[in-house]
């Protein structure tokens, strides 16, 4: 019966012994996959964290592209649009065969080409108001004439818009002030300059050969070109050719007078 007791109780103690090493041995594989499900996390976590400033990054270098493409697209128009500004004033228009149909009418009209008075690149032009006498360049990529003005100062009088400004004798090179009624304001945009400048215009008699003409002046400050006068189209436009090449073709009639330097026109 001993015997039987000591089985007993040495199975049971195996019983025992078996027990508590299967819940040591659950507990110790339990406490394994929670640390691996926690490294799994931390990994993830950081994984979301890398591609988060990823992501911040690229967005940080499409930004900074599209604003450099962008500058890149602006450089390229205002070059195209300086390259055609200076296409535009470059342009003249092909030469015809003077020659053959030109003919002479006495000094004050050397030639005319089916009706319109033939003048070179450079003419004598004399300004009735105040009767001065300049070198005009002729230039048919110019839209409007252009007159050298300086102290330019704009007024009202009767109710009307009016401009003061003076210009410069060549013969005794002193200031003559003039005032003109103010015909409108020209918006001319500079290559160096994306704003236009406004800029008074008004109209004055002049005479070019036999000529004698009214128009419209841009006035503006032309004391860095050449010639302090500048005939373009509206006054080329149906009434005179410009014979390429050549300067000084016509000549002013001996009759002109220097009248009084006045507001009206003579």
């Amino acid at each position: 019966m001993y015997t039987r007791l000591t089985s007993g109780l040495r199975l049971m103690t195996l019983l025992l012994l078996a027990t508590l090493t299967t819940a040591c041995s659950h507990d110790r594989y339990l406490f394994l996959e929670r640390a691996q499900l926690d490294n799994l996390n931390q990994q993830l976590s950081q994984q979301q964290s890398r591609l988060e400033t990823l992501t911040a990054v690229s967005q940080q270098q499409f930004d900074s592209l599209s604003r450099s493409q962008q500058f890149q697209r602006q450089e390229l128009l205002n070059a195209l649009r300086d390259q055609n500004a200076k296409l535009d004033k470059l342009y003249l228009p092909p030469p015809r065969p003077l020659q053959a149909t030109t003919t002479n009418t006495g000094p004050g009209a050397p030639g005319r080409y089916q009706g319109k008075l033939v003048v070179g690149e450079v003419e004598r032009l004399y300004l009735a108001v105040p009767g001065i006498t300049y070198n005009a360049r002729i230039d048919s990529g110019a839209t409007t004439s252009s007159l050298h003005a300086t102290n330019i100062q704009r007024f009202e009088r009767d109710g009307e818009d009016w401009v003061r400004f003076d210009i410069r004798d060549p013969e005794s090179n002193t200031p003559v002030t003039i005032e003109r009624k103010l015909a409108r304001n020209a918006n001319i945009i500079q290559a160096s300059s994306e704003d236009p400048e406004r800029r008074p215009v008004v109209e004055l008699p002049f005479v070019i050969g036999s000529h004698r003409q009214s128009a419209e002046f841009t006035l503006s400050d032309r004391s860095q070109l050449t010639y302090p006068v500048l005939i373009g189209r509206n006054v080329l436009r149906d009434v005179m050719l410009i014979d390429v090449g050549r300067e000084y073709v016509t000549e002013l009639p001996d009759t002109l007078t220097r009248p009084a330097a006045t507001g009206d026109d003579q």
